[in-house]
């Protein structure tokens, strides 16, 4: 088995996790689930425009897998990200359509909403739940 393969585990051990970590992030306080299965929290309340699909936004974020590793964090490196919703996975586009510009919100996207049974590169298993730490800078019209 090669290296990478062996860093991010298999689908099997990744479900598990991640569906232990998504339990026991449900029993925090003040976290809303929607109907697709994204958790989140609202960690600061923005008063901006909220984002439609054909925005691209600017935001600072951390991503993590759902052991906390850090996969990404433009918090520390000073540079947002720029994106276009359309471009985003499904459960940060979904977590954006419900933010407004100023916030700063924390979505626990399982994987079915992120990369599920693939997973992507060398850092994001098949089958693994991310958090994203995401403020919300600017809504940009396309």
């Amino acid at each position: 088995m090669s290296k990478n393969k062996l860093n991010k585990g298999s689908a099997g051990q990744n479900r598990k996790a991640s569906e232990e970590f998504i339990q026991k992030y449900q029993s925090k306080k003040d976290v809303y689930t929607t109907g697709s299965g994204l958790l989140y929290r609202v960690l600061e309340q923005g008063s901006g425009i909220t984002p439609t699909m054909n925005d691209s936004v600017e935001v600072n974020q951390r991503i993590l897998l759902f052991n906390g590793k850090v996969i990404a964090d433009t918090y520390q490196t000073g540079n947002p990200d720029r994106f276009s919703l359309q471009e985003a996975i499904t459960g940060v586009q979904e977590g954006l359509l419900l933010s407004q510009e100023g916030g700063r919100y924390e979505f626990v996207v399982p994987a079915h909403l992120a990369w599920g049974r693939k997973g992507v590169g060398d850092k994001i298993g098949p089958e693994s739940a991310l958090i994203f730490d995401l403020r919300l800078l600017s809504v940009l019209f396309n």
